[in-house]
């Protein structure tokens, strides 16, 4: 849930990239943080496991205005793919507003991809949430692969809620911001719901 710093006059949203290991989640983050301005980005920092690793960082939203009074800055958050790191995926999604999934277009990685999918439905269901009520987007990535699914099939088995999607190539960035901006249009539009406010985004 959104959560108010009085003391710094913000509102602060949460959104998790998530998704089976590899899939691209750490690349994604990598190339906002990378492309966007040095005043308005915090630093990335990141939580290394043996195997893997959590990253995140903060930033504020070019023209995003002001909520309340207050500005709005986005928290980006990653989780980590292996799955005997659920412990770090359920602390992870603790206080989410929103959701990007990250899907490895990779024939091979359709199972992985669903299994992650229906992970992050328990658990969120764990803490008492549910994924068809919570803002989310979809990402197909490494479309720049030679074995991989078709949309049409990764729609039918992991869209079960009709939300956006995009393709992307997170690797030169291709897709990265579209997906960012579908979910940070989402997440603000559920806000703007939520508090009856008048929110507009420009990412």
């Amino acid at each position: 849930m959104a959560a108010i710093n009085y003391a710094n006059s913000e509102v602060v949203v949460k959104v998790v990239y998530y998704g089976p290991a590899l899939c691209g989640k750490t690349t994604n983050l990598q190339f906002i943080h990378e492309n966007l301005p040095g005043t308005a980005r915090g630093k990335m920092l990141s939580l290394a496991t043996e195997t893997d690793r959590t990253i995140f960082f903060d930033f504020l939203p070019i023209g995003l205005g002001r909520v309340r009074n207050m500005t709005v800055r986005m928290q980006l958050y990653t989780v980590p793919g292996q799955v005997y790191y659920n412990a770090t995926r359920k602390l992870v999604l603790k206080g989410v507003d929103g959701i990007v999934f990250v899907a490895d277009s990779q024939t091979e990685m359709l199972d992985a991809n669903i299994e992650s999918f229906r992970n992050l439905e328990e658990n969120l269901r764990n803490d008492g949430r549910e994924l068809a009520d919570l803002p989310h987007v979809l990402q197909f990535n490494k479309r720049d692969l030679s074995r991989i699914s078709g949309e049409e099939e990764l729609k039918d088995k992991l869209n079960k809620y009709g939300v956006p999607t995009c393709c992307a190539v997170a690797t030169t960035g291709s897709g990265v911001h579209d997906t960012l901006k579908l979910a940070v249009k989402l997440v603000l539009g559920d806000l703007a719901r939520r508090y009856h406010l008048d929110v507009r985004a420009v990412v």
